[in-house]
C-alpha cells in the first residue's frame, strides 16, 4: 500500500494490485466512526456518509485521481443502498456544482434456494436511466459478494450503448470487500474496448478492503456472503490505531452492518446488533476471553494497549445502550 495524502480530514492510500483499474483506501473521521461506532445510524449515517465522499472526492481531484466534469458526471444510485452515499449533494459541495444528473436503478439480491452460498437478483423493476452523450459515472454501494454491483454494471453498460452515449470514466465507492475489485476490473476492460478513449476506473475503498467470510471461514459468529470482517483485511492505518478507541470496536461482527437497516430503518438494524451482543456475551459466559475474540476477528491486532478487559462487560455495556432503543 502507498500511501498517497494524509491528513486529519482525509487520508488516501493506493492499493498495489497490479489491476488496470485505481484501487484506493480512503480514511476519514466520519467513515471510521461509521465502521467502529455501531451507535452512528439513522440521519447521522447517512450525513456522515455524505461528508466523509465530499471530503474523498475533493482530495481525489487535488490528486488528479478523477476526470469529472459538471454537465458529463451522472450519479448512478442503485437503489437502496446506494441513496446512503448522498453523492449528487457530495459532488455539490465539493466543487460547488448544481448541474450534474442523477440516475437509478433497483438490484435487489436473495439467497438461491436451492444453493444457500449463490445469490442471484429477484428484483430490478425501477430502472430511471439519464446520460449525456459523454458520461463520467459516479457510483457508491455495499459489496460483499458483488451480485448486486455485477447487475448494475452490466446495465450501466448496456443503457450507454442503447443511448448512445461514450463512458469516459467511472468512480466507485464502497465499502466492501475484494469482489468489487474483480468486478470492475472486468468492467474496465469491457469499457476500454467498447468506447474508445475511456480514460479511467477508480475504486475507493471506505477505511478497507474487507474481507466477507464463507462456510470454511473459522468464525464462531458469521454471516455469510454479508458480513465485511477485519480478519485479513488490508486497512488504512487510521482505521487500525482507531481501533484502541473502544475494545468493542474491533470485534464488531461487521464493518457495517446491513447498510439499509442502518440507515432506513433502524428497528431492525438495533436487533441485529442486539442478536449479535447476546451471542457474543453467551461465549463469555462459556470463558471465552476477550483476547480470545479479539484473536479471532482480528488477528493482526495486538491485545497488549488494551490492557486487561473483561469480555462480559464488554458486552454488557453494549446490550444496556441497545435494550434502551427495542
Amino acid at each position: 500500500m502507498e500511501k498517497i495524502e494524509v491528513s486529519p480530514d482525509c487520508g488516501l492510500y493506493r492499493m498495489l494490485t497490479g489491476k488496470n483499474i485505481e484501487e484506493i483506501i480512503a480514511t476519514t473521521p466520519e467513515t471510521r466512526a461509521i465502521s467502529n461506532n455501531p451507535r452512528v445510524m439513522g440521519l447521522e449515517y447517512t450525513h456522515r456518509l455524505q461528508k466523509a465522499c465530499t471530503k474523498i472526492l475533493a482530495q481525489l481531484a487535488a490528486k488528479n485521481l478523477t476526470c469529472l466534469e459538471e454537465t458529463q458526471t451522472i450519479v448512478f444510485d442503485i437503489l437502496r443502498g446506494g441513496l446512503n452515499f448522498g453523492l449528487r449533494e457530495a459532488l455539490g459541495n465539493a466543487f460547488g456544482w448544481n448541474r450534474h444528473g442523477c440516475s437509478f436503478i433497483s438490484a435487489q439480491r436473495a439467497r438461491q434456494d436451492d444453493s444457500p452460498e449463490q445469490w442471484h437478483i429477484v428484483e430490478t423493476e425501477y430502472s430511471k436511466v439519464y446520460m449525456p452523450k459523454t458520461a463520467s459515472i459516479v457510483i457508491g454501494d455495499v459489496v460483499a459478494t458483488g451480485t448486486s454491483l455485477e447487475h448494475a454494471m452490466k446495465a450501466l453498460v448496456a443503457e450507454a450503448k442503447k443511448q448512445g452515449t461514450h463512458l469516459r470514466s467511472v468512480v466507485f465507492f464502497t465499502f466492501g470487500g475484494p469482489r468489487a475489485g474483480e468486478i470492475l476490473g472486468k468492467m474496465d476492460a469491457m469499457c476500454r474496448e467498447r468506447f474508445s478513449g475511456y480514460e479511467k476506473t477508480t475504486l475507493v475503498y471506505l477505511e478497507g478492503c474487507f474481507t466477507v467470510p464463507l462456510l470454511e471461514t473459522k468464525l464462531r459468529i458469521k454471516i455469510t456472503g454479508t458480513d465485511l470482517l477485519r480478519l485479513n483485511a488490508v486497512m488504512a492505518p487510521e482505521f487500525i490505531a482507531s481501533q484502541y478507541e473502544d475494545p468493542c470496536y474491533p470485534i464488531q461482527r461487521c464493518a457495517i452492518y446491513d447498510a439499509g437497516s442502518r440507515a432506513f430503518w433502524p428497528p431492525e438494524y438495533i436487533q441485529d446488533l442486539d442478536d449479535y451482543w447476546s451471542k457474543v456475551k453467551e461465549l463469555a459466559n462459556q470463558g471465552v476471553t476477550y483476547e480470545d475474540l479479539l484473536k479471532e476477528r482480528f488477528s493482526g491486532l495486538d491485545p497488549a494497549p488494551f490492557g486487561s478487559v473483561d469480555l462480559g462487560k464488554v458486552c454488557d455495556d453494549q446490550l444496556a445502550w441497545i435494550k434502551e432503543l427495542l
